[in-house]
């Protein structure tokens, strides 16, 4: 706890598992745990990842949240949880039965990372649930990835290699489910574009007028773009990733919230809490005060 009554998220780098070759880690759910204990991590504790995170459930059900939205994995589910979320298991590992595997940016190659769109920004959803032959394949993989981990044979460079190569196949099969993407190709490369400059930018304008002249758009292009994408209009698009970066840094940071309104681009600390309230329906002092109860 900080001086405020809120946990601090933990940064959580990418380590090799103990004792386990380098690259990815392919754990189960104990596993998991174990892992967290000997990095000296609480498994259940908000967690602000360095690294790609996939988890499935073979049985039994897990509650998660990430960026303070929760979600409910059961049977045949995958979550992928992101480089930068904040994530945190709301219920017992012990309760499920399933897997995660665990990868660093950088670790696929560039074609693979290309052809998952792993430099693109997080879909708004971090759920996914293979049906018919998609789940065969996806399961298929997955099997085959922890035989591999498993039962090291061979020349230790051929077994990396093996993995990388199994991992590919996997966030490809995942990153072209139906709706992996959030639908974003109905929006094509203006919205693509338009994403990855509200990332990059979000902190230094709030205005869908600066994006579109930076990008060579019109206002209503990029307005029908992201609509047509994630149903909603450029300005909410931009509003709602300012507001979750002020959610996370209110929930894991003892910033206050001038500080806060000023890291994100406010004028003063009366316009940042009129956007928070209007957003929101709270005060940021509100916000924080009833998600520190939550966690305690």
């Amino acid at each position: 706890m900080d001086r405020n009554g809120h946990r601090e998220v933990t940064e959580v780098p990418f380590r090799p598992s103990v004792g386990a070759p380098p690259g990815a880690a392919v754990l189960d759910f104990p596993g998991l745990a174990a892992r967290a204990r000997s990095h000296g991590l609480d498994v259940h504790a908000p967690m602000r990842l360095a690294f790609h995170q996939l988890i499935t459930v073979r049985s039994g059900a897990l509650r998660c949240s990430v960026d303070f939205t929760e979600y409910e994995l059961t049977e045949g589910g995958w979550m992928w949880v992101r480089p930068g979320q904040i994530h945190q298991f709301r219920s017992d590992l012990g309760a499920a039965e399933g897997a995660a595997v665990l990868f660093p940016p950088g670790y696929l190659g560039a074609a693979t990372a290309a052809a998952a769109r792993l430099d693109r920004p997080a879909p708004r959803s971090p759920l996914m649930v293979p049906e018919g032959a998609d789940a065969e394949a996806v399961r298929g993989v997955l099997d085959l990835l922890e035989n591999e981990r498993r039962t090291v044979s061979g020349p230790l460079e051929a077994h990396i290699e093996v993995v990388r190569h199994l991992v590919a196949v996997l966030v490809l099969r995942l990153a072209h489910l139906p709706g992996a993407q959030g639908g974003e190709t109905a929006g094509g490369e203006a919205f693509r574009r338009f994403q990855r400059a509200v990332e990059r930018d979000y902190t230094r304008t709030h205005r869908v007028e600066d994006y579109a002249a930076r990008l060579g758009y019109s206002v209503r292009t990029l307005t029908r773009a992201t609509r047509a994408t994630v149903g909603c209009g450029a300005k909410r698009f931009i509003d709602d990733r300012v507001l979750l970066e002020a959610k996370r840094l209110l929930v894991h940071t003892d910033l206050s919230a001038t500080a806060i309104g000023e890291r994100l681009g406010f004028p003063d600390a009366t316009v940042f809490t009129k956007f928070f309230r209007r957003r929101s329906g709270e005060t940021p002092a509100g916000f924080r005060a009833r998600a520190s109860h939550a966690r305690r």
